[in-house]
């Protein structure tokens, strides 16, 4: 973890990017009551408690490990061991992301909801899913409809995977790639502004 110190209270749009949801989300958790906080006196703004964010996140079993670090966090769906291993260990140790991994469609989907992660780095063709399927499945749980689902595939022709993008996915990577690539990928995907 850095040294900087971290912030004791924070803006509903800092609270939005750490639970990976969108910032009218987190004012309605504020404005029903289920999350604390207090408007800046003469404005509408909110301020939410880093305490009182912690609290929230714990009763409701979201994962903290966004909370201190506040690094993107992206989850790695395929089944080829060699590409995950190299992955994972790029991106954690180079981009100093945060990183889970999923060999199945079916843990895809267990994962995703824990970890709620920012990205998701997809293989197309996994031994018991369509990678279309899981993406489905990602953009129509409401949790996690701020997250970016890139698409991986080498067996796919360039122009195949171009059309994925807007059919569900948010950019795509023909294997084998260059790890630069990746990184700039998952930065293009996650720095839309919301």
């Amino acid at each position: 973890m850095s040294a900087t110190k971290t912030k004791d209270v924070l803006t509903t749009g800092e609270v939005a990017k750490i639970c990976n949801v969108a910032p009218r989300t987190v004012s309605k958790w504020f404005d029903t009551g289920a999350l604390t906080g207090y408007r800046i006196p003469g404005s509408k703004d909110r301020r939410i408690p880093l305490a009182q964010l912690i609290k929230f996140m714990k009763a409701h079993g979201m994962p903290l490990n966004g909370l201190m670090t506040g690094a993107t966090r992206v989850m790695i769906v395929d089944d080829e061991s060699d590409v995950v291993e190299v992955l994972e260990k790029i991106l954690e140790d180079e981009a100093r992301y945060e990183v889970e991994v999923a060999r199945s469609g079916f843990m895809a989907g267990i994962t995703a909801e824990k970890f709620k992660p920012h990205v998701i780095l997809l293989d197309m063709h996994l031994k018991d899913i369509d990678g279309r399927e899981v993406a489905k499945v990602v953009k129509g749980n409401p949790e996690l409809q701020l997250t970016k689902t890139i698409a991986m595939s080498g067996k796919m022709a360039e122009h195949e995977l171009k059309l994925l993008v807007g059919g569900g996915f948010d950019g795509y990577l023909k294997k084998p790639f260059n790890v630069r690539h990746v990184i700039q990928t998952i930065e293009d995907a996650t720095s839309v502004v919301y």
